[in-house]
């Protein structure tokens, strides 16, 4: 057997799962479901060790040992032999949203769980084993063990925090037990100390790992179930004179009808398309951790192919092979499924954005626009004229060619039509400074406002012919419009108005770029071609020869790699299942049935060519379907109590954890991306604000020369201090080291999540100061002396024997009660305490009653009211007179 150990963070509370191995095919896993001590599982590990001893008391030979320690289950696989168990042995923190940490998979390990004395083998088996790694589980994928990531920040804070008498009616129903993301902020119960948690099924379109939880999804505790999402997840600090704004990006890659560039275009059967990827930004004061009490903001937009029914022949071997419609839809159907998706998951209004060539000597992009137009003119006659679908259409490219035209000015007009049209998320109301003093733009935003904020109501979805150079510029122009809005949204700018070469904006563009070029890697097998400098005109002539490069590859890989990701996609993502008797993935001439279920067996339900879309969803438009209280989207949802102090739910030891060693040159807030150190200009008497537009001989880092400039540095440094190893967390057998705790005992264990043993943070994060530090002359305007004068050495002295004495104590006093300690003891009081999780907020000092009396004759005379003079008061008036006239 196998023996999977997991404890929560603290290592104070354990699941154990027992894997059976003497199965040659089938996967058996218990589950006791019982929650152990660290006592209890170290008494049942040893228990365990004993009892597999080939001799009792013969202490050489271990009943148990450890095969692997790991952050994560990634899930159980099948081939033609029995099941494999993939393991997380290597993260690396990416973000943190409110508290919430979100780490990106950097390295995995495959168990083959039987037994080798029962195993079939199969000549093929190491064949779909080499395909299925080539999914790269190292390269942008995320997790996290308390969030959500499959679902939005909007979703997240409305849906799961809905109003107790609406979960009073759930939990009478609902009896399975369950971890929320929110307990910590749930709502108390009447009459008790507990609180109710809502967790929500994770959204099943960007989850890909779903075909592989999916054999133990009813069988284990939910805590084991742990969801990955593929696509891009960045953040960055922007300080606001010293306040911390984090700036965070995600970005979801739908596992529908996922795969490479010229195999997959268009649509499925199912309304899928291909390379569809959701991005959200987040924008939130980190002062306040809280998701109650804090500042939260977020915008979301999608990109994807033309939801169509076409291809491109990549057999011809052209660099832009022809466009082919495979199918004729004279009624919409496909792209019908597909805005009904999105009308559920965003509300209306839906705007399409197409970039895509309008005026071409030969029909080639033109074809998918005609189409597109022709389905959205058909889908727009039934739906309610205040709902129907926006469709703007933009030749980017003739547009790019122009002399005359700027495009990012067009752009920009575009990108405020839009996000005015969608609004925002933002999850507190309205300031009083904006309701004084109210702008143009903001009373025309539209959105759905609340009583606890604004809600977005709709979505944009930009395209292009491949949804990658384009249609990333588009979606940085638009983020960055909204960026405004929601800066200004939590008071942090006086207009909703962002320039171009400001600190904040160059950090949000290197965001883009750093997401761009992930999914164009992701996606077409290279990076960004075109970039935000080279459609603004100002990329250096050595951006040139790097785009060559890459269109290069982008082409080779086009050529002579795709078919082989696109097999691994299938297999790792479950689309195909090997079978004996069957062909194999390599032997099959196309994957297209694969992917249109329709071709295998017809569907037993047509849908209406006029009604179509899902019932319900119209009638809470503008709201998305998915966000309303309904009876459909309860089922969704499980309730839990918790007890108001529960560890479990503990965000400050989440957050904080006070368990572990760590110092601050590895502290992830302080190891990001920063505004002030690494785009502020280091010249004298800058203006620190990162709105303050910069010029260009000024400018701390461009964008394009920024990681070069960094990977420099952190090499001259790792060559002079030899640099410990990249910023990632990885899990050390326990032959190498001491384990704390229950790691002693527990060496046939797998814990789930295991506290590393050291976390080093280089790289990219390596923080360059030396270029920082100014002189106090030039920050304060003053020159502060060297040395402290007497009297301040006299008090600094006092109030190190102060500290001192506090926790001196005698040692051959030890042995008198407790008492005696105390008086020994010296208890200092603090002048302040902080009221909240704020860190400008402190209560006030009181006063003494002398000083309250004073204050209230100063406002008694203010009014007019002089109290009578006493004795001292003519005499220093007497006093007065004499000096000044006499």
């Amino acid at each position: 057997r196998y023996f999977l150990v997991g404890s929560n963070p603290a290592e104070t509370k354990y699941r154990v799962l027992k894997i059976d191995r003497t199965e040659p095919k089938d996967l058996v896993i218990i589950d006791d479901k019982h929650v152990y001590t660290q006592q209890e599982v170290r008494e049942l590990l040893g228990r365990l060790d004993l009892g597999n001893r080939t001799k009792i008391g013969q202490k050489g030979s271990s009943g148990l040992s450890r095969a692997v320690s790991a952050f994560g289950v990634v899930g159980f696989v099948r081939f033609l032999e029995g099941y494999y168990i993939v393991l997380i042995t290597k993260r690396r923190k990416m973000a943190d949203i409110g508290g919430h940490a979100i780490y990106k998979i950097e390295d995995t390990n495959m168990i083959y769980i039987p037994n080798d004395s029962v195993r079939v083998t199969h000549p093929d088996e190491a064949r779909y084993l080499r395909i299925f790694q080539n999914v790269d589980l190292s390269s942008n994928f995320y997790f996290s063990y308390s969030y959500d990531l499959s679902h939005s920040l909007q979703y997240n804070l409305t849906v799961l925090r809905m109003p107790l008498e609406t979960l009073k009616t759930e939990t009478t129903q609902t009896r399975q037990e369950s971890f929320d993301i929110f307990e910590d902020e749930g709502l108390s119960t009447q009459g008790g100390s507990g609180i109710f948690g809502i967790c929500s099924k994770p959204y099943e379109k960007y989850v890909w790992n779903g075909k592989l939880l999916e054999v133990v999804k009813n069988t284990v505790h939910r805590d084991w179930l742990l969801y990955i999402i593929h696509g891009f997840c960045g953040q960055s600090k922007l300080l606001i004179y010293g306040r911390p704004i984090y700036v965070t990006l995600i970005a979801r890659r739908s596992s529908k009808f996922a795969g490479t560039r010229f195999l997959k275009r268009g649509a499925n059967c199912e309304g899928d398309v291909a390379n569809e990827v959701e991005t959200e930004q987040i924008l939130y004061d980190a002062s306040v951790m809280s998701f109650s009490a804090g500042s939260y903001s977020s915008y979301v937009q999608v990109r994807g192919s033309v939801p169509l029914y076409w291809s491109q022949d990549i057999s011809t071997m052209m660099p832009k092979p022809p466009i082919t419609l495979d199918q004729a839809d004279p009624f919409a159907h496909v792209a019908a499924l597909h805005f009904d998706q999105m009308l559920q998951r965003f509300g209306s209004p839906i705007i399409i954005l197409n970039l895509v060539k309008e005026r071409e000597k030969r029909k080639h992009e033109r074809i998918l626009s005609e189409e597109l137009v022709a389905a959205v003119t058909y889908l727009n006659q039934f739906l309610p004229p205040e709902h129907t679908i926006i469709y703007i259409p933009w030749d980017m490219a003739k547009y790019t060619k122009s002399k005359l035209c700027n495009v990012l000015d067009r752009l920009n007009v575009i990108a405020e039509s839009v996000v005015k049209k969608t609004g925002f998320f933002v999850n507190r109301p309205d300031s009083y400074c904006s309701i004084l003093r109210p702008d143009e733009k903001w009373n025309e935003l539209g959105g759905c406002v609340v009583s606890t904020g604004r809600l977005q109501t709709g979505v944009l979805r930009t395209n292009c012919v491949d949804c990658l150079d384009r249609t990333n510029t588009a979606q940085f122009m638009v983020g960055k419009c909204a960026l405004a809005y929601q800066l200004y949204s939590l008071g942090l700018i006086d207009k909703p108005n962002l320039q171009f070469d400001t600190d904040a904006v160059r950090l949000f563009e290197e965001l883009y770029e750093d997401h761009g070029d992930t999914l164009s890697l992701q996606y077409g097998g290279s990076q960004l071609v075109h970039r935000v400098k080279t459609y603004r005109k100002i990329a250096p002539w050595t951006q040139h020869s790097k785009d060559i490069m890459q269109t290069l590859s982008r082409y080779y890989s086009n050529a002579f790699s795709d078919a082989d990701r696109q097999d691994s996609i299938n297999l790792f993502l479950g689309v195909f299942k090997p079978m004996e008797g069957k062909p194999h993935l390599w032997e099959l001439p196309t994957d297209f049935y694969l992917h249109h279920r329709n071709t295998l067996r017809l569907s037993q339900t047509r849908r209406s060519y006029t009604y179509w879309w899902t019932t319900g969803v119209l009638k809470h438009l503008p709201l998305p379907f998915d966000e309303v209280t309904c009876a459909e989207n309860r089922r969704k949802l499980t309730v839990k109590k918790f007890q108001k102090y529960e560890e479990e739910i503990d965000i400050h030891n989440e957050f904080f954890r006070p368990y572990e060693l760590s110092s601050f040159d590895e502290t992830f807030c302080l190891a990001m991306t920063n505004s002030t150190r690494d785009f502020m200009p280091k010249n004298v008497g800058i203006d620190p604000s990162p709105f303050t537009v910069r010029k260009p001989d000024e400018t701390g880092k461009s964008v394009l020369g920024n990681k070069s400039n960094r990977e420099e540095t952190v090499l001259q440094r790792k060559t002079a201090a030899s640099a410990p190893p990249p910023p990632s967390e990885e899990a050390v057998s326990s032959s190498s080291e001491d384990d704390s705790g229950t790691d002693k005992e527990d060496e046939g264990a797998v814990s789930q999540r295991s506290t590393p043993v050291k976390v080093t943070d280089t790289g990219d994060n390596t923080k360059i100061t030396e270029n920082v530090v100014q002189s106090t002359k030039d920050v304060y305007g003053v020159n502060l002396s060297d040395v402290p004068s007497e009297d301040d050495l006299t008090i600094y002295a006092r109030f190190v024997q102060l500290g001192q004495s506090q926790h001196k104590q005698d040692k051959s006093s030890q042995q008198f009660c407790s008492k005696h300690h105390l008086d020994r003891v010296i208890n200092l009081i603090p002048i302040s305490s902080f009221s909240q999780d704020n860190i400008y907020e402190v209560q006030p000092p009181r006063a003494d009653r002398k000083s309250i009396e004073i204050f209230h004759a100063h406002i008694q005379a203010g009014r007019g009211n002089m109290q009578p003079l006493g004795k001292d008061d003519f005499l220093m008036y007497r006093e007065y007179i004499r000096n000044r006239y006499l």
